[in-house]
């Protein structure tokens, strides 16, 4: 199984800020401990195609750290890719939200792309701990 992280919008979904592209690159490098994970930026191309498909949507549920563990537990034994979608400042198109397997909200907050690839990258760490019983993780 792989993650894939597809932030949409081309040129405009490149991390600008070199901080957050530290903490992204930093949580990333945690994650590969347990995982294979991969981002790209760019356009709905982008999405493998069978890979089961996690729309980050304001309209989505909420997951507590334990929920994404849980599914995190679910989607390694399936062994199936998953693909995260960030929108763009329009948000996700219609086809992705359709294709989508699951809607996940991170909080009713409206977040710029970088800051919710850090907040993904730093709960797919939290899931993977959590799942280890390893320390990170205090809940």
């Amino acid at each position: 199984m792989r993650y894939h992280v597809v932030a949409l919008g081309g040129k405009r979904s490149r991390m600008k800020s070199a901080a957050l592209r530290a903490a992204c690159d930093e949580y990333l490098t945690r994650i590969r401990h347990y995982a294979k994970i991969e981002e790209q930026e760019g356009t709905v191309t982008r999405i493998p195609e069978k890979s089961r498909v996690i729309a980050l949507t304001a309209r989505g549920e909420g997951w507590s750290s334990l929920q994404l563990a849980e599914l995190v537990g679910r989607w390694e034994m399936e062994g199936r890719d998953v693909t995260f979608v960030i929108g763009d400042a329009e948000g996700l198109p219609a086809d992705v939200l359709d294709r989508a397997e699951r809607r996940w909200s991170l909080g009713p907050l409206t977040l710029p792309h970088e800051i919710a690839r850090v907040v993904l990258y730093e709960q797919l760490y939290r899931a993977h701990t959590i799942r280890r019983g390893e320390k990170y993780h205090r809940g």
